[in-house]
């Protein structure tokens, strides 16, 4: 009997101390899910430093002698911003995960970083291989993603900074 009142009354208190531990640990996995973990946006970054390698070879061996200078200037403009902001979301990503950035703050960045590379870089592209220069009115809207991630990366740390002595 003695057993039985035991179980209605729930778990020892050990054992609830030991779940309510797993269930806030399961907790922070999904909100650094949610946020996104350093080592996602490092996955990001490799993936599009491998598009801006091969976008580039393309470029510099496939469009050879097929785009006028204009057009061809504007294209190797799109891989060298595709490349630094890619380095940018590799950078940041490693912040994160050697707990030099918030997940959430880092990966704000990384959003802006890549919104940028496919707004700028993607409509530098297009332009360039299309001559639609419509799609140019897109480039600054990735301009601006780009500033706007360097602006908060430097806000976050700055407020991470410690006051001095």
């Amino acid at each position: 009997m003695s057993g039985s009142a035991q179980t209605d009354r729930g778990p020892a208190p050990q054992e609830s101390v030991a779940r309510q531990e797993s269930v806030a640990r399961q907790g922070s996995v999904v909100r650094q899910g949610v946020a996104g973990s350093g080592m996602a946006w490092t996955a990001a970054a490799a993936i599009a430093l491998a598009f801006a390698v091969a976008i580039g070879a393309f470029g510099a061996h496939g469009l050879q002698g097929k785009l006028d200078t204009y057009s061809m200037t504007i294209y190797e403009r799109a891989v060298v911003y595709h490349f630094f902001h890619a380095l940018g979301i590799l950078v940041v990503s490693a912040l994160m995960a050697a707990g030099k950035l918030p997940p959430r703050g880092g990966a704000c960045v990384c959003r802006l970083l890549l919104a940028g590379i496919v707004l700028f870089s993607g409509s530098l592209y297009t332009l360039a291989l299309t001559g639609q220069r419509l799609l140019g009115a897109v480039t600054p809207f990735g301009g601006v993603s780009f500033i706007a991630a360097w602006v908060v990366l430097a806000i976050i740390a700055l407020r991470k900074r410690s006051p001095g002595p």
